[in-house]
């Protein structure tokens, strides 16, 4: 990331805060959950829309799918059942 330019470090940067004992006694390990990689086709209008908004689009358009999914999910946290999809005939 370093030589693609992706990743900055400011030397001069101020050391964030000290933590007090209470907050490691408390900490919980999380396993990251992990990226998929995926192919995906986008209307040109759509993607020029988050990238002209600069470095980042590709996390802005994830943001908007993840809010799309919260919107679908059940108070519990489990995902709303889709509709059923009608059968097409193909041709």
């Amino acid at each position: 990331m370093k030589d693609r330019g992706d990743f900055y470090h400011n030397p001069d940067a101020p050391e964030g805060p000290d933590l007090p004992d209470s907050f490691w006694e408390n900490a919980v390990a999380v396993d990251p959950q992990g990226k998929t990689s995926v192919h995906l086709k986008l209307d040109a209008d759509v993607f020029f829309f988050f990238k002209r908004q600069g470095k980042g689009h590709i996390t802005r358009m994830q943001d908007v799918l993840r809010a799309y999914m919260k919107a679908h999910q059940n108070p519990d946290g489990s995902l709303l059942t889709p509709k059923e999809k009608p059968n097409r005939k193909a041709g």
